[in-house]
């Protein structure tokens, strides 16, 4: 029997390639993809379309009403910061986003029997979020571990699975290519328009074309 993982999926470049190297582990895939207002919603359209192509045993797209979370300029009329990559936690930072992301992964994974869990987060280049550091990744596994009848009374061990952490966007790439991710599938752009064309000019079209330029690739997605 395949083993089972959950994989979070966002639509982006960074999920889909942690969908093909969990599938290139020969686990039976569960993609979990969640619509929690951000106004980038065309990733939500890629996520069915690469679920649908790594022919995954199920892609779950849950929508969830968090509160009050217009804090963040992915959820609210904040404007959005122009190709600014830095070290300080942008305002594209959702209040506690990849902690609620990885509990609901963490009880369908239970739910299934599975206790492995794949997050797309990536530590390298641009990443200001404080939920996407090692740390936090190994914290939340302590977790996964302490609060679950599968660890406490039935003796598993969760782990969780981030093999993007330490790549720049350029090795991912080349990673995802090697896998065979239909890059044109995939979304990053903040603000797309509504023909679903990328802006090239938020902070994640920079960091992608910048990505795609070091791997000597050309970027399968349109731009307005």
């Amino acid at each position: 029997m395949a083993k089972k993982a959950v994989v979070l999926l966002s639509g982006g470049l960074d999920s889909a390639t942690v969908l093909a190297m969990a599938q290139a582990q020969d686990y039976e895939l569960y993609a979990l993809t969640v619509e929690y207002g951000q106004r980038h919603s065309r990733e939500i359209r890629c996520a069915r379309a690469q679920a649908k192509a790594r022919q995954v045993a199920q892609h779950k797209v849950i929508r969830l009403e968090l509160p009050d979370i217009r804090a963040s300029a992915l959820t609210d009329s904040t404007p959005l910061p122009r190709a600014q990559p830095g070290s300080a936690i942008p305002a594209t930072y959702v209040p506690a986003r990849n902690t609620i992301l990885l509990s609901l992964a963490l009880s369908w994974a239970e739910s299934l029997g599975s206790v492995d869990i794949f997050i797309g987060a990536t530590a390298v280049d641009y990443s200001g979020y404080p939920d996407c550091r090692p740390a936090f990744i190994e914290a939340f596994e302590k977790l996964a571990n302490l609060a679950t009848k599968a660890a406490v009374q039935d003796g598993k061990k969760f782990h969780i699975h981030a093999p993007l952490l330490d790549l720049p966007k350029h090795k991912i790439i080349e990673r995802g290519r090697e896998l065979s991710v239909d890059f044109a599938l995939t979304s990053s752009c903040y603000d797309p328009d509504e023909q679903g064309r990328a802006c090239g000019q938020c902070d994640a079209c920079a960091l992608r074309l910048k990505g795609f330029r070091q791997a000597h690739l050309l970027d399968p997605v349109r731009y307005a």
